[in-house]
Parts: C-alpha cells; structure tokens; sequence
C-alpha cells in the first residue's frame, strides 16, 4: 500500500483539484468533449492506504452484521455504500486528513460490500433452515454459508470488471446511477468542508441528510404517521379493493423520494406504468376472472402469488435480450483478454485513472475461481462428479450472463431485482437437476447452494458498478478499487456467515418468534415443490417473457417496466412522485441555465435525502434491535392523514429549496 502523501508534480493552478463535479458529470458528452474528474488524472494520490483500508474493513464488518440482522428481520436491505462515505468524510475530517478523497473511496468500496454480500446471502441460504422443518436431514454449517459468499462475491467482481469501461465511461450520462450519485455528493461535500470553501454545497447537503433522516427515524422507531398510506385505509377503498381488488399506495420514506428525484421522469415514468399495469389490470383481471381460491385472496397476497411471477419472467426475459444487445461487448471483454493472454494486446500506457487489473490476470482469477467454486459443488454439497459439473456449468453461465442485467439495473433506478433474477436461477437450475435424477432433499441443498452463488455474484455485480461510477466521477484508480474489494468480500462473507448461524440459534427462522426472512421463504417456497413433484406458474413467466419481447419491439425498456412489475407498487409510486418534482424542478424557469442549477441543487437534496435515510435506517435498526416497540399503525386513519401531510411537506421542502438556486 501506498503511503499516506501524494506525489503532486508540476501542474497549472486552473487544473488543480476543483472542489467540486463539473457541469458536465450527470449529462452526455458532445462528440468533442471530455470528463475530468476531481482528481486529476496527471497526479497519484492516497488512496489505499493502512488507514483506508483498514477503516473499510471495520466497517465491513458493523454493517454486514447491522444489514444480516434487518434484512433477516424485515426483508429489506439498507444500501451501506452511503452511511460508510458519511462516516468515511467525518472520520478524515476528524483526522484532518490531507486530500483524503482517494481515501474516502476505499473505504466505501471496501465497507460497501457488507450490503451487497448480505442481500445475496440472506436471500437464499436462511431457506436451509427453513426447510428443516420438513427435511430434518438437511444440514447447515458455517463453511457452506461463508464459501458460498465468497465464491458469489468472488465471480460478481471478477465479472464484471471486463465491463467497467462500458458501463462507466461509454455510457456516461446515459444512465441515472441514483446511488452512486448520492454517494459521490456525500465525498464530495467532503472534499468542499476540507478546503474550506463558502459554497455552501457541504452545508445544504448535511441539512437535507437531517431532513430525510429524522423524518425516515420518526417513521421508522415512533411511527407518529404511516410509512405507506393506501386507499385500503379508507372504508371507500377497502371496499373498491375487495370488489374489484384495485389498491393506491405510496410509500413516503424521504430516501425513496429522492431515489425517485434523481432516476428521472423518463425512467421513473417507465418503472411506475409497469407497476400499475400489474395492479391496475393484471391484478382486479385475475380477481375477477380467476378461480374462486384465488379471489378470494387480497390484492397484495394475489400480486405475492401470481402476478409478480409476470413480472420475474418479464425480468429473465429482458435480461436476455440486454444478453444479445451486449454480445458484442461481451465479446470485445473475451477478446481482450484472449489477445492479453496471447501476449498480443497493443496499445499505449493507460492513464491512472482508467487503469484496470489486467485482462491477463483476471482470466487467471476467473480460472481459479470456477476450479474453487467447482471443487465446493463436487465435496461439499452434490457428491457426484457428474452432477458437480452440471451445477457449475448452470452457475457459470448465468452469473456471467446475467451481470450486465444486475448492472443494468442498478445505473438505471438503484434496485437491483437480485431476488427475481435469483429466483429464475433457481428454478432453471431445479428443473436441469430433476432431469439429471438430482431432486429430493440433495437436489434442495443443491440449489439452494447453488442460488447463494448466483445471487451473490449477482449482488456484487450491481453493486460494484455504483463503485466503479463513483470512481469514475471522483478520478480515482480502478485497480485499486478491484483489488481491495477482494478483501472487503472476504471479510463480509465470513461475518454474515457467522451473524446468520448465531440469529438461528436466537431466533430461529420458523415459528412465533422467528425471523421473517421473506425472501428466503418465498425461494423455500418455489423450490420444494418442484424437488418434490410439486406445480410451477410456467405459464406466468411465460407470459411476461412475451410481454418483454413486445416491450422491446415497441421501444420501451424493457427491464425498467418489468422492474415495476416485480417491485411493489407502494415502493414504484414515490419514484414517480420524485420523477414529476424532478420535472417540475427542472422547468421552473424560462431560463435554461437557471433550469440546470435547480436541477443540480434539487439532485444535492436528494442526494441528502437517501444519504439520510440510509444512515438513519442504521440507527433505527439499532434502536428496534434494543427492544424498542414500534406502533403498527399502517392501516388506521389518523396515521395516513398524517403521512399525507408530512408527505406533502417534504414534498414542498425538495422542490422549493431547489429554486433557491441561481444560475
């Protein structure tokens, strides 16, 4: 590791470390323009250092242990990467770090992947424990969790790095990547409070982070208003849900608000029409039309069971066809690294800041990896060579093919549909492992085994394109980013291991009091069946994989609206919500260039409205994990009067703070 100093040669004043990101970071680029970014390009800075490596570790650890517990507990998984550059600003500003920026982003890199790492796990593996209720003879131990994860998040990096310069450099502006644009805010405002500057910019951002964090921790711990309000609250829409099952709901989190802010209308627009077609007609048509088993149920329960199976095959389906549209970037990934391996690759000295491991030593990893992964299948799960191999191979392809689709999604609005993708693994790799006479309860731990891989790697590879963007913005070394992130899922992997053996033993998975875990029981619940001769929806992913195929004939994006599809509808409303504020924002003014500063600064608001949120879901789970009780008031009336309200207040806040800004 490099020392804490920078090595600063000789440089005009003008093209020194601006405090800030150009105007031109969040748009496209004209044919002739170029992006510089915070750091300069012509310099080396401190950036994996002891103190940044070894802070990204720490934090590794306290989030993948706070994220394990929450997301076990209530299915949702805070986004760490935001929390851990809050802590990483103050931690250097603490210090008086000297150009600590390199630094910060190691250790976010490092510490971000606690979350990916713990959504890949907790969604697949707590489906052992709980299939031990009617398979006793399944067993779970601290080796098959932590090689599992490791291997998943092992091959999500090592996928993905082929594709950084795409994603990150040849699709500038073209994407939102919401989380790595709060992200990048957060360092940013870092880098201003260090040099002292009078913008304001560190200023607006902590107020807006405080803003959406008291409000999301009142929510969250207090609950003096509802976090989603629905017309099922009213007796007028109970009673339109149970004629014709149609249902509004919104969640009002301050950090979805401004995920929503920054996705945009266009895309926001998309996700939300995919939302209410499932709602709004796939939903009420099945309730009234289907059997009368399945009318009977609520609207939420029908969209659990049935209607978002639509949106999971519309999901595979979209992720095959980015497959095809990225073939040639596949192919460009495989050939460089086929010409490296030759020793053929040409070309002059990269500069720093786009600097990658080499394609040579990745094949080498990526061979390492398989024959690691492969050796687990064969000893320690399936037993059968045969088997073994068929195992590897489905794992192989689909954590490979389906990392752009991960990526996709996570630069498009921040939600990596890691649980659908997962689940059309699953259930790919069961239907392959019952025709090879793998089925019953080897066939179970198979792919449930199986799935952890996949869903890691999947995780990851979301995941480490908010890393690789938020390097990109701030001029940092890529290969220092994917090296370290080795370590990072190393040490995540062997805690969330650890966390999920010791809230079994506390808690359980079954029963009363048991953890929820819901991703994990809807996999349980998808598997056995099919191990055991059981019926799965073909007909449903059918369904939406042909609605993709329409979609992508029509020109709308496809994985966007079978997003919406799978996402629920209380969570896809706010991104609209954010959307048209964003709009509104943004077309203010008759001035063009007044319109861009609104835009910006409503982006900085946002940016501390996820900010704040994500830190304060920390605290939150902190303060219920102590024993606090929190009032379970989402469908009493006074509550969603009051969400309303400060719904609408926050609403006010985002939008008329934004036209405070001047050109």
């Amino acid at each position: 590791m490099e020392q804490d100093k920078a090595k600063l040669p000789d440089i005009p004043a003008s093209e020194i470390d601006p405090i800030d990101l150009p105007e031109n970071a969040f748009r496209e680029l004209a044919a002739d323009e170029e992006y510089r970014p915070l750091m300069h390009p012509a310099r080396d800075y401190a950036e994996a250092t002891p103190y940044s490596v070894i802070t990204g570790l720490v934090l590794a650890v306290v989030f993948s242990a706070a994220a394990a517990y929450l997301g076990l507990k209530v299915g949702q998984v805070f986004e760490a990467a935001i929390p851990i550059a809050i802590i990483a600003v103050g931690l250097s500003s603490w210090l008086k770090k000297k150009n600590p920026l390199g630094q910060n982003v190691i250790i976010q890199s490092i510490g971000a992947c606690s979350g990916v790492i713990v959504a890949g796990t907790i969604f697949t593996l707590p489906a052992l424990y709980i299939l031990q209720a009617t398979h006793p003879e399944i067993t779970v131990n601290f080796l098959e969790i932590f090689l599992s994860s490791l291997f998943g998040g092992v091959l999500g990096i090592l996928f993905f790095i082929p594709f950084r310069k795409y994603f990150v450099k040849d699709m500038h502006g073209k994407y939102p990547f919401p989380e790595a644009t709060a992200t990048t805010q957060v360092l940013v405002s870092g880098q201003e409070s260090d040099a002292k500057s009078s913008g304001g910019q560190a200023k607006l951002l902590v107020v807006a982070s405080l803003v959406g964090g008291i409000y999301d921790y009142i929510v969250a711990t207090l609950g003096w208003w509802t976090e989603t309000i629905t017309t099922t609250a009213y007796g007028w829409g109970q009673a339109l849900a149970d004629k014709t099952k149609f249902v509004l709901s919104c969640n009002t989190s301050a950090a979805v608000l401004g995920l929503g802010y920054i996705v945009g209308l266009k895309y926001a627009f998309v996700i939300f029409a995919g939302s209410i077609f499932v709602w709004w007609f796939v939903i009420p048509l099945i309730g009234a039309y289907g059997a009368p088993e399945i009318a009977a149920l609520s609207a939420g329960e029908i969209f659990s069971n049935y209607a978002r199976m639509i949106g999971i095959g519309g999901i595979a389906m979209a992720g095959i066809i980015g497959i095809v549209k990225s073939s040639g970037i596949i192919g460009q990934a495989i050939g460089l690294a086929a010409r490296e391996l030759r020793g053929s690759s040409t070309g002059g000295k990269t500069v720093r800041w786009q600097t990658d491991i080499s394609m040579k030593h990745i094949a080498y990893f990526t061979a390492i990896a398989l024959v690691g992964v492969f050796l687990f299948f064969w000893f320690g799960v399936i037993h059968s060579l045969g088997q073994a191999v068929v195992a590897w191979l489905v794992v192989t392809l689909i954590a490979f093919l389906f990392t752009t689709v991960a990526a996709n999604a996570i630069a498009i609005v921040g939600s990596n549909p890691v649980s659908g993708m997962t689940l059309m693994t699953l259930i790919i790799a069961s239907g392959v492992f019952v025709a090879i006479g793998l089925n019953g309860t080897p066939g179970i731990v198979a792919s449930m085994v199986l799935g952890g891989v996949v869903c890691t790697a999947l995780s990851m590879a979301g995941g480490f394109v908010t890393d690789l963007k938020i390097g990109y913005w701030l001029g940092s070394t890529p290969k220092k980013q994917e090296t370290w992130k080795f370590l990072g899922t190393l040490v995540s992997a062997a805690t969330v291991g650890a966390v999920m053996m010791m809230l079994n033993n506390v808690y359980g998975f079954t029963g009363d009091s048991a953890m929820a875990a819901p991703q994990a029981n809807a996999m349980a619940k998808v598997i056995e069946p099919m191990m055991t001769g059981g019926s799965t929806p073909w007909t449903l992913y059918i369904i939406g994989a042909i609605l993709a195929l329409i979609l992508n004939w029509l020109g709308v994006p496809a994985l966007a609206f079978c997003l919406g599809m799978f996402l629920p509808l209380s969570l896809n409303t706010p991104m609209i919500v954010g959307g048209l504020v964003s709009y509104f924002v943004s077309h203010s003014s008759k001035d063009e260039a007044t319109n861009r500063a609104r835009a910006d600064r409503g982006t900085l608001i946002s940016s501390g409205l996820i900010a704040g949120g994500a830190l304060f879901g920390v605290f939150a789970a902190i303060t219920i994990f102590c024993g606090v009780k929190v009032p379970t008031n989402g469908g009493e009336l006074q509550p969603q009067i009051l969400g309303l309200v400060a719904y609408a207040a926050l609403m006010a806040y985002l939008y008329l703070d934004s036209r405070k800004a001047k050109a």
